[in-house]
């Protein structure tokens, strides 16, 4: 499903009908695919492990495929995950009245989405959503009650806006401190930060890293304008969101330097994550979920 198709600010509201849209979308696709990188079968069953009780075993599956599987329950999680995201003011990027769709709304669809799959997979999940501060926190469980607790909280932050600064890096340390569990933590933020403190920022997250969590940095960013700087060369002002810091220029005069400077920074963050030993997966909200969908599952192998 083409990401136009789910980005109408109308059908926000129903963010789980979007999700499930997306899944089934992707799991389609994936059917349909010559690429076996990773399994797209869900974890209602498991093979039958000799010697273990038969009082399970799914006798209408084995007559179909005369091979002995196990019907797995919800306390039989073997995953727990923890999501992360950055409300800062510079997530509310784009404004409404110029695109389709912003950081922020991509990263809370894009939630829903690794929770609709979590749901099935039979896995756990918790949520956390910071911006100058650590705004909530869950801890991951995994029964459908918890679910919709998380979706609620995420239609309220679709329908949020934030004037507030980032700092990620004290906020990290802090949430970090709750996760006890070894998990696959997901970090949904566009990396910006008005102190330019990187040192402190990946001293946070290798502070993640701890208890031998597995993290992915899913680095959100609006490809046409924060990376390609595609405006018109007109005079504009530009205002920082989270500063309030504003400049008047013609976008062709800064364009070369701009773009020089942003891949030097996107080569930075990518080196410097693989120096850490987490996983940078760089995302253009303008093409799609299936980045998410395809991290999450290629993810989900490793950490097991």
């Amino acid at each position: 499903m083409q990401i136009t198709e789910l980005n109408n600010a109308n059908n926000f509201h129903n963010i789980e009908l979007l999700a499930k849209q997306v899944v089934e979308g992707f799991i389609t696709g994936m059917h349909k695919s010559p690429f076996h990188g990773f399994s797209v079968e869900f974890a209602e069953h498991r093979l039958y492990n000799k010697g273990e009780s038969t009082r399970h075993i799914d006798w209408k599956l084995f007559a179909k495929t005369e091979k002995l599987f196990v019907k797995r329950y919800e306390e039989e999680t073997n995953l727990r995950c923890h999501i992360i995201i950055d409300n800062s003011a510079s997530m509310h990027y784009p404004e409404k009245e110029t695109r389709g769709i912003n950081k922020i709304e991509f990263s809370v669809i894009a939630t829903a989405v690794l929770l609709e799959i979590l749901k099935r997979q039979r896995d756990a999940f918790g949520l956390s959503i910071y911006s100058d501060m650590a705004d909530y926190y869950a801890p991951a469980k995994g029964n459908e009650k918890h679910r919709r607790m998380l979706l609620n909280k995420l239609k309220e932050l679709l329908l949020s806006t934030s004037k507030a600064t980032t700092n990620t890096y004290e906020v990290l340390h802090q949430i970090a401190e709750k996760i006890h569990r070894r998990s696959l933590i997901f970090l949904f933020t566009d990396m910006l930060q008005a102190d330019k403190k990187e040192d402190d920022l990946f001293a946070a997250l290798r502070h993640l890293k701890y208890n031998k969590h597995e993290v992915v940095l899913f680095h959100t960013f609006d490809g046409k304008h924060e990376l390609n700087f595609d405006f018109e060369n007109t005079p504009k002002k530009f205002v920082d969101v989270e500063t309030g810091e504003q400049v008047n220029l013609f976008a062709g005069n800064i364009k070369e330097s701009y773009l020089k400077n942003v891949k030097d920074y996107f080569n930075e963050l990518k080196l410097k994550c693989m120096q850490y030993k987490i996983d940078y997966v760089p995302v253009d909200i303008n093409k799609g979920y299936e980045q998410i969908l395809q991290t999450y599952f290629i993810s989900r192998n490793n950490f097991l």
